[in-house]
């Protein structure tokens, strides 16, 4: 399948809906990720942004639409496999095992390709992580759970990052660094798609936004445009 952008996408979403029970969340989604890019998608609380990567993933069920990633139709796939194609999804919740150590969360998910970062390159990463290896995942501050759940993901060998809201409760010199990981990652040709809500901080390492309201988007820009749309912004996120 062709990109809007021009050229084939890694992932490439067409008439997404999707529904919690009979509630129809989403409503057509389109979006296109190309490899090598950084996306975000903003928006309001609500509007389906959550909701979309967790439909990507296949973790809600009753959708329908087109979901292609690296080639793979994911529509028909079970959730285990989806993981396999090189899809990691890392939720707001972050999923951390609690009774588990620094070390223990990040062998416990399987390598699912080649191109996964080695323990000692993660630690280069996220040295936080090197110095708390030993703690278990209830003594970790909020920054440092999501770095372990990011990292968890980089060990496995993803080739498209999911992340939902990573810089979300967090304090701003955290923020930071998360900051400063995602441009790394970017500067790797990490793929990265980006649900936040704080577009100042997605603004330094996105390449282009998705604006999403009442389960569909409505707006795709590049970041470039980002100064320009910011009035508009303001209006329809609120912040």
């Amino acid at each position: 399948m062709t990109s809007e952008h021009g050229g084939t996408p890694l992932l490439s979403v067409r008439d997404l809906h999707a529904w919690y029970g009979e509630s129809h969340a989403l409503h057509g989604v389109n979006l296109d990720v190309a490899e090598g890019e950084t996306i975000t998608l903003l928006g309001r609380n609500g509007v389906g942004k959550t909701t979309t990567l967790r439909a990507i993933m296949g973790i809600i069920r009753k959708r329908k639409g087109t979901i292609e990633f690296a080639g793979k139709d994911l529509m028909q796939m079970p959730l285990h496999r989806t993981a396999h194609t090189g899809l990691g999804f890392v939720p707001e919740e972050r999923g951390i095992f609690a009774t588990l150590s620094v070390d223990e969360n990040l062998l416990l998910p399987p390598v699912v390709s080649d191109g996964g970062m080695s323990i000692e390159e993660i630690f280069e990463l996220f040295p936080n992580l090197k110095e708390r290896r030993n703690s278990q995942g209830t003594k970790l501050s909020g920054g440092e759970q999501q770095m372990l759940a990011i990292a968890r993901m980089l060990r496995t060998g993803v080739k498209l990052l999911l992340l939902d809201e990573p810089t979300e409760g967090l304090a701003p010199v955290i923020v930071e660094r998360i900051g400063e990981v995602l441009a790394t990652l970017k500067a790797r040709g990490m793929t990265i798609l980006l649900v936040e809500q704080n577009f100042r901080f997605a603004s330094r390492i996105a390449d282009r936004f998705y604006l999403m309201e009442h389960g569909q988007i409505t707006a795709d820009f590049p970041a470039v445009e980002l100064e320009e749309r910011m009035e508009v912004l303001h209006e329809v996120i609120g912040v």
